[in-house]
């Protein structure tokens, strides 16, 4: 059997030998790249056989590369990607994947509160959404419409039956602040007390300062009650030993004194020293409007 021909590219310009230097040095796809250089050591005079035991290809591949670039050019070194085997679930099918997957499977007939990938594709198959589907088709599905397995989150809600009276009337003191007076919002902090804090020293190796986590509170804990002032954005506070309704009741008179020509509208929460007989006696005869009642942020 005689030796095959040689096959060389066309004579390269010296542009086009700088534009095949550059595509080796620049392009990120491997395929382009790697064809870059078959072109490039065949313009060098490199016979196929020595480029395909460099390359560690076949000749045949080199060969045609080389019989490709002497006819298209530069459009021979870009890759043309086929389109794949053609999609067996449809965008619609898509979508309901992820409608079925954000849903309760109580509602659907299924005794379980919560889907995994094998429950939702069984789901799937017998419900006639597929015929045939895998587990990680379902995943890819759900990681590209954005629907991610998240923990459940718990909110509350207040039992007041009057609670939406009292929230549209706390907004509206936010929204519209009374010309007669002034907004405050009251509330309690703590217990506040001393927390042991890691820190920085130079020790053997091994051998770190250690901390105990747990200590004995010999001056015991403080409260804060604090009045935010919406007025003016100034947070005011007394740091106490317990905040118990007499505690409460001495922070209101020094807001009173603060302000003594002014009526005053607190919005607090329903702690029970806020709604002590003392507390409302005391504040009655007073210049105060009282919002008992605060709405109760999600958990």
């Amino acid at each position: 059997m005689g030796r095959r021909p040689e096959v060389f590219v066309r004579q390269v310009s010296m542009a086009e030998g700088q534009r095949l230097q550059r595509i080796t040095r620049t392009a990120k796809d491997p395929v382009k790249l790697r064809r870059a250089i078959v072109v490039l050591m065949s313009a060098q005079g490199q016979p196929a056989p020595d480029i395909a035991h460099l390359m560690k290809v076949t000749e045949d591949y080199v060969r045609d590369v080389i019989h490709a670039f002497n006819e298209r050019g530069f459009d021979a070194l870009d890759p043309k990607w086929s389109g794949g085997a053609p999609r067996r679930i449809d965008e619609q099918t898509r979508d309901w994947i992820c409608v079925i997957a954000r849903c309760d499977p109580r509602f659907l007939g299924r005794p379980f509160s919560c889907w995994s990938l094998a429950k939702l594709r069984d789901y799937l198959i017998d419900a006639g959404y597929a015929t045939a589907i895998s587990v990680e088709t379902i995943r890819r599905i759900l990681h590209e419409r954005g629907v991610s397995w998240q923990a459940t989150k718990t909110w509350k809600a207040s039992t007041d039956p009057d609670f939406t009276i009292k929230l549209r009337r706390v907004l509206d003191l936010y929204d519209h602040p009374p010309a007669d007076g002034r907004v405050l919002c009251v509330d309690e902090f703590g217990p506040l007390n001393l927390q042991p804090r890691p820190g920085r020293a130079w020790r053997p190796q091994g051998q770190p300062v250690r901390l105990r986590a747990t200590y004995t509170r010999d001056q015991g804990v403080r409260h804060m009650i604090a009045a935010l002032d919406l007025a003016t954005g100034r947070l005011h506070y007394r740091i106490r030993d317990r905040k118990r309704w007499r505690e409460f009741l001495s922070f209101l008179k020094t807001l009173r004194r603060r302000w003594p020509d002014q009526r005053l509208y607190l919005v607090v929460d329903n702690f029970s020293p806020h709604k002590h007989p003392e507390v409302r006696a005391w504040s009655r005869p007073t210049a105060w409007s009282w919002c008992s009642c605060r709405p109760t942020p999600p958990g």
